[in-house]
């Protein structure tokens, strides 16, 4: 089971590397004012909701405890995320605080993840 835990948090990890990536391949972008969301911040953002939610799973399974006040946080910032990427997505260019805030976002969740313990 540990493997399997080990491997799923590869794979979230990876997620959030293509969001924030994303994010930082854009910010001279944002400061022309051209910024958009890409594909690749989509799929890091959908790829950390599938992987968090299958890792939840394996920790209860495997009778880890799982901080769900943490989860839901995270769960939360998450949703948010995706949600400004996904309807913004199509759009040429996103307004400079919508764009921010995703990598505000995106930052704070993995704030979330390593501090809060």
């Amino acid at each position: 089971m540990d493997v399997l835990i080990h491997l799923f948090v590869g794979l979230h990890i990876i997620g959030i590397a293509s969001l924030l990536g994303g994010f930082l391949t854009q910010m001279k972008a944002m400061g022309e004012g051209t910024a958009r969301y890409t594909p690749a911040m989509l799929h890091g953002a959908l790829t950390m909701l599938v992987t968090g939610v299958i890792l939840v799973g394996l920790n209860q399974a495997d009778d880890q405890s799982v901080n769900n006040v943490k989860i839901g946080v995270k769960l939360a910032l998450l949703i948010v995320i995706l949600g400004l990427v996904y309807v913004k997505r199509d759009d040429e260019t996103v307004d400079k605080g919508l764009f921010g805030l995703v990598g505000l976002l995106t930052t704070a969740n993995i704030f979330i993840a390593v501090l809060w313990t």
